[in-house]
């Protein structure tokens, strides 16, 4: 095996990004400047090449620049490329620019859930160590010591965060943690780890994860100390199944669910929330009743134009409503909130659902601005039916009956609102704890509200349509 510390001898530059981006050039150009690169490169440089990880590398998985972090926090969606980017870090600590040469780290912890899941994905997995490792550097896995050992005497310790209390004792300068929030035992795991990195001039760990709402990870994030990167598992596509995406997307897209294992978005329902992730997946349909007896859109208008302001939201519920109205069942159609820059903006996007959907009615909060908002309304489209509500109480407590019919299982979401249930699970008696305004939520409320709740829509009836 040629030695990868040689010069690739293109003119490549030598920092992590410096090549990612000489990469990009050369794979995105035509095959005639790509074959020339390719001859150009001696036998040495051309099979040590697919070696030189920060040349292929993404950008979340290159670290961050500069040293001044404890913490590299890899977040991503299934399949993002987290496990090869931990490993090739791991190499990139431990590996010297020649085979026998020293790197700047010599002890180093491989802790996952298990043993056998360090064995089998950090180690032996199809983007662990040995597979990203060029034969003249290859460590020797000495499954008895639950080591590996580089021939430059580098060692990495495989542990188990079920077992954590054999984290006391060993010492180390860097750690690769494989799966954080999922562990059981994460948090006393990860302090008893805490206390093994104390060797070297500047210990570090990398924790490459598919994002959890467990209090572990979110403390390590607030920390700092702590750096991260991130990408949804579409950014790794070209290193994928075929069809894997398309699968995964159909079945998944547009849910919670979707947006923390695809996407790797940290999803923070918070203590007393009104909604949960799990209770909005279980809620969710693929299926709308082509009779629809009513549609009604809530609007929670932005109270400024301004480009630091609100966004309006706009939410499109409609209803099945056969039977007394205990029986009633809502669907949540659409979010189709938007950020305007002038009133008639958000009155334009509330128009088109209004015809997209055929409502029947507009219900808007009019303790600000609320004959504003039916002038503007009007301007635009004059025959939307508008209906003016006043907020009597604060956000939590108009909530909490909306919340009621989802503990019921009278309301069912379609795919597509995760921006929605995003700030949903983030209400609670006491308020909106998220940050901005819960403008999707707000709108929401007020149209299931009166489509559901409202006396006199359950006086009227419902007026029948086919979607």
């Amino acid at each position: 095996m040629p030695n990868v510390s040689n010069e690739v001898g293109t003119g490549l530059t030598s920092t992590p990004r410096g090549l990612r981006s000489k990469a990009a050039s050369i794979a995105s150009a035509p095959l005639e400047t790509r074959q020339a690169f390719l001859d150009e490169l001696g036998d040495n440089a051309l099979a040590s090449l697919p070696y030189l990880f920060e040349f292929w590398a993404l950008e979340h998985q290159l670290p961050p620049e500069g040293k001044d972090w404890r913490t590299w926090v890899i977040m991503g969606g299934r399949g993002a490329g987290k496990t090869r980017a931990g490993a090739e870090w791991v190499r990139s600590k431990v590996e010297g620019s020649r085979p026998l040469q020293a790197g700047t780290a010599r002890r180093v912890a491989l802790v996952g859930e298990t043993y056998e899941q360090v064995r089998d994905v950090m180690i032996e997995g199809d983007s662990g160590i040995l597979r990203c490792t060029p034969s003249d550097r290859m460590p020797t896995w000495k499954a008895g010591q639950r080591k590996l050992v580089w021939p430059n005497g580098a060692e990495a310790q495989a542990f188990s965060a079920h077992d954590f209390e054999a984290l006391r004792g060993p010492q180390f300068d860097a750690a690769w943690v494989d799966e954080l929030a999922k562990w059981k035992k994460a948090e006393e795991a990860w302090d008893m780890l805490q206390f093994c990195l104390r060797l070297g001039d500047n210990p570090q760990a990398v924790v490459t994860t598919t994002p959890k709402n467990v209090p572990i990870l979110k403390d390590i994030l607030d920390r700092s100390s702590t750096v991260s990167t991130h990408a949804p598992t579409e950014a790794n596509r070209a290193n994928l199944a075929k069809g894997f995406l398309a699968e995964v997307m159909e079945r998944y897209g547009g849910t919670r669910l979707g947006r923390q294992e695809l996407e790797g978005i940290l999803l923070d329902d918070i203590e007393g929330a009104f909604w949960t992730s799990a209770v909005l997946d279980a809620l969710r349909t693929e299926d709308v009743p082509r009779k629809i007896d009513r549609v009604v859109i809530g609007v929670d208008p932005a109270v400024t134009s301004s480009g630091m302001s609100d966004e309006t939201g706009i939410v499109v519920v409609g209803a099945v409503m056969s039977g007394p109205p205990k029986d009633w069942r809502a669907y949540v159609l659409e979010d189709a909130t938007v950020s305007a820059s002038s009133p008639t903006e958000w009155a334009q996007a509330v128009a088109r659902a209004y015809d997209r959907w055929g409502a029947d009615r507009v219900v808007a909060e009019g303790n600000q601005g609320g004959d504003m908002i039916e002038a503007v309304l009007r301007q635009v489209a004059p025959t939307v039916s508008y209906r003016k509500v006043t907020a009597r109480q604060a956000k939590g407590a108009r909530a909490e009956p909306i919340a009621a019919l989802y503990e019921q299982g009278r309301v069912r979401h379609l795919r597509g609102l995760g921006t929605l249930e995003d700030q949903m699970c983030q209400m609670a008696v006491g308020g909106y704890r998220g940050s901005g305004s819960p403008d999707r939520v707000d709108a929401l409320v007020w149209a299931l509200w009166a489509i559901m709740l409202d006396p006199d829509a359950r006086k009227s009836g419902p007026s029948i349509r086919t979607l």
